[in-house]
């Protein structure tokens, strides 16, 4: 990261600090206000946060397999005072990228930082257009365009819609805590087909594949007593889409838990906090963070019982040049009775410390 993004996140953090005048209003998620498409595709700038998150397998020319992930933060900040400077940072726009490559025994990764404005990074309002500098994302409906320059690896991908859109709890409003005001407003849509061009340590390889993309917005994301969350989003083989979470307390039980599961057919169960369980089943310790991930799970979500083991273990994303989080967020096999029925991302947050998104 430029040592100029560097400074705007201490400038960001002691704007913070400052005593109270007058707290920034966010809107807050309504049960009875649904997602609507395509008009929101595109940014929400009254909420707190808000993400588009794309993950995947990839593979090359000669057949080795890669997992990605590709994610855009639009993030309001909560400013104290009256300032109209157009120079005061009213919203941040953080890119986070990696590579899972098993190859090399190694994850790739990346992260950027900006204000938005000034030609440096924004999130369109009506559309999925959202970028950081040279990192982008965005929609030329019906199909998505990422462009990634890492300082070791890029990416320009391509992904083109084979279903429509899953919305995720109540026709979009996703429930994340025993307080109605923990939800978020969330969509994904899976089995997006992959094509385009990656490159590693200068070397370019073309690529297919299979992604999942996930756009969530929201105020009030955790309630005071989570610490984190565990999520898969996983393309089964037979067409089918399972979006599964738990919500963590302090304690490491689940305080919420939740998911989405739509059968190749296209009929979707929402399913509730009886109908997920995530058990973990062997451990991997970061020789870098010392922080101690469950990387293989056996997941309920009704009917289905998978087991999830991942791509390689050491998938840990350290971004505390951005958001100040260290988590791991990586590609998964799903097993079902020993039979391989689909791939994936799992993402494991809070392990280290309590995650914190304001």
């Amino acid at each position: 990261m430029r040592p100029t993004a560097v400074a705007l996140l201490l400038a960001v953090q002691l704007l913070g600090s400052r005593p109270a005048t007058a707290q920034t209003p966010y809107a807050p998620v309504v049960a009875n206000e649904q997602i609507e498409l395509p008009r929101d595709y595109g940014s929400h700038p009254q909420f707190r946060t808000e993400w588009w998150y794309a993950t995947g397998w990839l593979t090359t020319r000669t057949g080795e397999s890669l997992g990605f992930q590709v994610t855009f933060f639009r993030t309001r900040l909560d400013l104290h005072g009256d300032n109209p400077s157009a120079f005061t940072p009213h919203q941040l726009i953080i890119g986070h990228a990696a590579l899972s490559d098993p190859g090399r025994g190694r994850l790739w990764q990346d992260q950027r930082i900006e204000r938005a404005g000034f030609g440096l990074a924004d999130a369109r309002i009506g559309n999925t257009d959202v970028w950081v500098g040279s990192w982008s994302l965005a929609r030329a409906a019906p199909d998505y365009q990422t462009r990634i320059a890492g300082d070791e690896f890029s990416m320009d991908l391509r992904f083109t819609p084979t279903q429509v859109p899953m919305l995720n709890g109540a026709a979009g409003v996703s429930r994340k805590g025993p307080d109605p005001a923990a939800a978020s407003y969330y969509y994904s849509e899976p089995h997006l087909a992959v094509t385009g061009r990656i490159t590693r340590a200068g070397r370019g390889d073309e690529v297919t594949g299979e992604a999942w993309l996930d756009h969530e917005w929201s105020s009030e994301y955790l309630d005071p007593e989570a610490v984190g969350w565990d999520w898969i989003g996983i393309n089964l083989r037979d067409g089918g889409a399972l979006m599964a979470f738990q919500i963590r307390g302090g304690d490491g039980t689940a305080r919420w838990s939740g998911g989405s599961l739509r059968s190749a057919g296209g009929q979707l169960q929402i399913l509730g906090r009886e109908d997920v369980a995530f058990t973990p089943r062997r451990r991997w310790r970061s020789p870098r963070t010392g922080i101690d991930y469950p990387v293989v799970w056996q997941v309920r979500a009704g009917a289905r019982r998978l087991t999830l083991e991942p791509l390689l273990d050491d998938q840990e994303n350290d971004t505390r040049l951005s958001t100040g989080a260290i988590y791991w967020e990586g590609a998964v096999r799903a097993l079902e009775n020993g039979a391989d029925v689909g791939r994936g991302y799992l993402e494991l947050t809070g392990y280290g410390e309590k995650l914190r998104l304001r």
